[in-house]
């Protein structure tokens, strides 16, 4: 302080100067707390995703044991996996006991979450380097893992040595204090972004546990169905009905092995097999027309891939009256769309219809055709009047469903790093819609990459739907790289939607 001038008054003008100063070093804007706030978000969705993946596995270890053909090299390799997955929930719960002192530290309590300081600089430093030490028991702690994991079986060693995705290496800073691992990664950083780059470190050690265990099931080696065909099928007992009448379906696999039980939906919604793996649907038919019924029915192929097979039922539910009005997509209109229908009269001609509609508008198109469009979610009536007398047909009400966002025809979980590079970008795809020629274009999204490839956490907010202009981190990924990308705004009918987001473990 021998530089500053010695009157009182300059010496607490220019003191004043160096505070302000510092303090406006240290500001941190709300657009990066918020940020900091999205990743780490996205980071506990693509946890979750890990674990769900790692809970699969640990099922197929358990059907593993049961299975004769499998249980001895199951009883091996079965340990091994439940060693690595107490090392990961150890230190995940450590780090949740880390995460939790810096958001008390920051003014966090149960009552009053909302109360915590995101950008609390000194919080973070009391708990982990100055004068707090839990920088460094983390450091002791992730190296003592990764040692415990690559340990668990000479294979393990030699296959994940190099490309375990937990990087241990003291991170580059233009801060001169910031000397050592702990001091690195967390001395005044703001509270939130603490949380993060606690959350990118759980986030490693998922992956390593998900790449380590899924290694151990292969070593047991796969069980092949015992049937080598098999036969889809879906029928009705009858394809013309009258009003009140039954409506029955049957559908299932022909196969040889009870592990081929399929799965089956009838206009989306599941439908349970019987003792003989067929599922029978019932249900009592409604007013006149030509009906839809949309069967999906999964299941299992000898070579261990899913097969999946879509039939139409069509059948016709009578009209003494000789009227009828069918859909000539499905028993259901959609909001937006232009929903094609067929009305008829029976022998009466064309000139001697009329026809009116209750919630929504028709367009008549020809002899006989009409377009309905109608106006909001629930039921329609299409009231069909022949020679003064009146037939009421119901119709559903929908909105078009939210699409699913896929890279390529892949919605989240396990992808190998060559195919994730080459694909285009993001999608909106509908799933198992009855209109063909129905889009979601993708508008925006936000991708965020983590573990091998990006030692520090890396985001880019992306306009359009393609990779192109950010071809550049696209190639940066490797096995170990986990991709989340969220905020996916895609447009169709009805507007704008939020889709949920999509995580990749990439190997």
């Amino acid at each position: 302080m021998s530089a500053l001038p010695k009157e009182p008054r300059q010496k607490m003008i220019n003191m004043m100067y160096l505070v302000l100063t510092a303090m406006l070093a240290l500001n941190v804007s709300a657009e990066i707390l918020n940020a900091f706030k999205t990743v780490n978000e996205s980071l506990m969705t693509a946890n979750a995703t890990i674990d769900s993946k790692n809970s699969d596995i640990f099922k197929s270890f358990q059907e593993k044991l049961n299975d004769p053909k499998t249980a001895e090299r199951a009883k091996i390799w079965e340990p091994k996996a439940q060693q690595v997955k107490k090392y990961s929930d150890d230190i995940i719960a450590y780090i949740d006991g880390i995460k939790m002192d810096i958001m008390k530290a920051a003014g966090y309590t149960p009552e009053h979450p909302e109360e915590m300081k995101n950008d609390d600089l000194e919080a973070t430093t009391r708990i982990m380097s100055d004068p707090g030490t839990k920088g460094k028991e983390l450091l002791q702690k992730l190296t003592e893992y990764k040692k415990n994991v690559l340990g668990v079986d000479s294979s393990v060693q030699a296959e994940f040595g190099k490309d375990l995705p937990i990087d241990l290496h003291v991170p580059k800073s233009n801060n001169q204090s910031s000397k050592d691992w702990g001091s690195a990664y967390f001395n005044m950083t703001p509270a939130i972004a603490a949380i993060t780059i606690l959350s990118k470190f759980q986030n490693d050690v998922k992956n390593s546990e998900a790449m380590v265990v899924e290694y151990l099931h292969r070593k047991v080696g796969e069980v092949q169905l015992v049937y080598d065909a098999f036969q889809a099928f879906a029928g009705t007992n009858s394809l013309y009905l009258m009003p009140g009448q039954e409506l029955q379906i049957t559908a299932g696999v022909g196969a040889f092995s009870k592990a081929a039980q399929p799965t089956i939906t009838i206009d989306g919604a599941p439908v349970s097999l019987n003792a003989d793996g067929v599922a029978e649907y019932k249900s009592n038919v409604g007013g006149p027309g030509t009906y839809t019924k949309k069967v999906v029915i999964n299941f299992l192929k000898p070579d261990g891939t899913t097969g999946q097979v879509v039939k139409d039922v069509v059948y016709t539910v009578g009209n003494p009256t000789g009227v009828s009005v069918s859909a000539d997509d499905v028993k259901v209109l959609y909001i937006g769309l232009d929903n094609h229908l067929s009305i008829g009269g029976g022998t009466v001609g064309d000139e001697k219809i009329s026809v009116s509609m209750e919630n929504g508008s028709l367009t008549k198109t020809g002899a006989g055709k009409y377009i309905a469009r109608p106006g909001k979610p629930g039921t329609a009536t299409l009231n069909v009047t022949i020679e003064g007398k009146t037939t009421p047909f119901q119709f559903r009400v929908k909105s078009v469903p939210d699409p699913v966002a896929k890279v390529g025809n892949n919605k989240g979980g396990r992808m190998r790093v060559n195919e994730f590079k080459a694909q285009f970008g993001v999608r909106a795809d509908l799933e198992n819609f009855v209109f063909e020629g129905v889009r979601f274009n993708v508008q925006s999204f936000t991708i965020v990459m983590n573990g091998a490839g990006f030692p520090q956490l890396t985001f880019q907010d992306v306009n359009g739907d393609s990779f192109d202009g950010i071809r550049n981190l696209i190639e940066r990924c490797k096995v170990g790289t986990t991709v989340v990308i969220d905020n996916i705004e895609a447009n169709g009918p009805g507007g704008t939607r939020l889709l949920p987001p999509i995580a990749f473990t990439l190997y």
